[in-house]
């Protein structure tokens, strides 16, 4: 039997329609097959759909699945604001004052909601590889002959969802990178990566402290993603490893600026409370309706 099922669109690390990365969000998914699911995110073409479903554990407010076209992904940044924001403005009501739980794949993922207009995601645990350095040549191959070793080997960071970690010579050289899709899709097959993010650090004064730019291949395909939660969430946790070299004050916070590429931007800001890395955003609905299933 079709059902109308509440549905949204929203932008996300964006206060802007149309400048930061879309996600679909059905708010009534109970009752839905994971086949369903996983027709609806390719019908939508988006990296990401994701599903609102009664929570499992009673610390969670909401339990959410995550789909890209390929499959279900255990965790995702933009999707976990973006369905926060979704959640918040259809009336949701959060069991603790100020704080959302998510439940997903990774389990409970906190989501600070107390700052009018933006939303925080803790970023789970992470572990992190340094990357082979036989790789390193199929490295600067991927991203198109541009250096990418400066002070510190790229990494493999494990939240979930596995990003190797590159660093640029600076922002503009992270701008200027064109992947080679094939380069890339080896490197990413040999570290058992998801996807490669590239940061590089901006000039004071500048848009923003780093730009950062996120790749995949999708079915032989290159695909860059517009803002990447997961991806921040990664090198917050990365920076903190390292000691925060480019600037002690970035162990407080800093800001990041994403999709500048593709015609976006994005906008991130990471900062740390008691430690703990939480990458915030602002979210913005710009598709309101139901979703015929």
């Amino acid at each position: 039997m079709t059902e109308l099922r509440r549905f949204k669109q929203v932008d996300v690390f964006t206060a802007t329609p149309l400048l930061g990365n879309p996600l679909a969000v059905i708010l009534d998914a109970d009752g839905l097959s994971d086949r369903q699911m996983l027709a609806v995110a390719r019908w939508t073409h988006l990296s990401e759909t994701t599903f609102v479903l009664p929570p499992s554990s009673a610390g969670a407010d909401y339990h959410v699945r995550i789909f890209s076209p390929a499959g279900e992904l255990p965790f995702a940044g933009h999707p976990t604001l973006g369905t926060a924001h979704a959640m918040l403005e259809s009336g949701f009501k959060a069991k603790t004052a100020g704080r959302l739980i998510q439940e997903c794949g990774v389990g409970l993922v906190p989501i600070d909601i107390s700052r009018a207009g933006w939303l925080a995601f803790q970023a789970p645990a992470a572990r992190i590889y340094t990357m082979n350095e036989s790789y390193f040549p199929l490295l600067n191959a991927a991203v198109g002959g541009e250096t990418t070793v400066t002070w510190s080997p790229p990494v493999v960071v494990d939240m979930g969802i596995r990003w190797l970690i590159a660093r640029a010579d600076n922002a503009l050289s992270c701008l200027q990178m064109k992947p080679d899709t094939l380069a890339l899709e080896r490197l990413l097959k040999r570290c058992e990566a998801d996807g490669l993010a590239v940061y590089g650090l901006h000039e004071a004064k500048g848009p923003a402290d780093y730009e950062v730019r996120a790749f995949l291949v999708e079915r032989g395909a290159l695909v860059e993603d517009p803002v990447t939660g997961s991806a921040n969430a990664c090198l917050a946790r990365l920076l903190h490893a390292q000691g925060f070299p480019d600037n002690p004050a970035f162990a407080e916070s800093w800001r990041v600026r994403q999709g500048t590429a593709l015609g976006r931007d994005g906008q991130v800001c990471a900062r740390f409370i008691d430690g703990e890395p939480w990458i915030a955003g602002q979210s913005v609905t710009v598709v309101d309706g139901t979703f015929r299933l």
